[in-house]
């Protein structure tokens, strides 16, 4: 899997190359706290309905794939057990307050957990991923998305975390649901949009409280890596959907993604490893926490 993460390296510098990072060492991470929609999701509508949706099969119990997400993945390489993490994401959530929802957005999930009594300390990573359901569900602007990550990163913040793992959006224009669509080429300006305000956003907000320990996932060059140099990354397919119905293919692991919007496992272990390559260059890790 290494010469996956050679694959987008230069994505990531010149991601990163906004930020300037103090060089301080901190205590190990000891827990994930993880906040989102169906790309971290672990089982939460899963029972919330009862164990009906997503379907297992061909769903992987609850999970938006075939198998495992990403930040289980990433939970391995850093040596941190199912006590250890909390994970409130939640398959189509939006970034915004929507109350009367059945789905709690990204706010509603930091509001959730910050609500006292919290448990909020500097040795936990807070993992925040989220802004693809507000664009496919038909928002038309960037700004408000990227606000809303924003003020969820800001009440983490304020309840006194300190240590974020977020992450940008993929191509949305480009997943097999839409690039066929009448709104590819619109998906894709968003996502620019949204990728360079949060990229923008977060800029200021380091300056502004250095303290903040920020890391960031690109997943936008990692997916977009994996469409131009599929062969880096052991894939055949990086356009179509390996499930159709309830009929999955036969080759899931050559398979960008799983069915029309969302990543095969395959993806994920990889969106694990470069989350874990981003961390491990800034934090102290867990004993016994090793590369992928």
């Amino acid at each position: 899997m290494k010469k996956i993460i050679v694959a987008i390296a230069f994505g990531l510098v010149a991601f990163m190359a906004a930020f300037a990072f103090s060089t301080q060492r901190f205590e190990p991470i000891d827990k994930m706290v993880v906040f989102g929609d169906s790309l971290s999701d672990t089982g939460m509508v899963f029972r919330a309905t009862g164990g009906s949706y997503p379907p297992d099969p061909p769903y992987f119990r609850g999970r938006y794939s075939n198998g495992r997400v990403w930040v289980e993945y990433l939970a391995d390489y850093l040596r941190l057990s199912a006590n250890q993490i909390n994970n409130f994401a939640y398959g189509g959530a939006t970034t915004g307050n929507n109350i009367s929802s059945l789905v709690p957005s990204l706010l509603n999930q930091v509001q959730a957990f910050t609500r006292p009594p919290s448990q909020i300390n500097s040795t936990t990573l807070y993992v925040v991923w989220a802004g693809a359901n507000d664009y496919l569900q038909g928002a038309n602007d960037a700004s408000t998305p990227v606000k809303n990550v924003m003020d969820a990163i800001a009440a983490l913040s304020k309840a006194g975390a300190r240590r974020f793992l977020i992450a940008n959006l993929p191509n949305l224009g480009q997943l097999p649901a839409t690039r066929s669509d009448v709104n590819s080429a619109s998906l894709t300006a968003l996502t620019q949009a949204h990728n360079q305000g949060l990229r923008r956003s977060l800029k200021v907000l380091n300056q502004q409280q250095p303290e903040l320990e920020m890391m960031v996932l690109d997943a936008n060059a990692l997916y977009q890596a994996a469409i131009t140099q599929p062969a880096q990354f052991e894939f055949t397919n990086v356009t179509g959907a390996c499930v159709s119905g309830a009929k999955a293919c036969s080759n899931p692991k050559q398979f960008l993604f799983w069915d029309g919007i969302h990543p095969t496992t395959a993806t994920h272990q990889i969106l694990g490893e470069q989350a874990f390559t981003v961390i491990k260059g800034r934090l102290s890790l867990p004993a016994g926490a090793s590369a992928p």
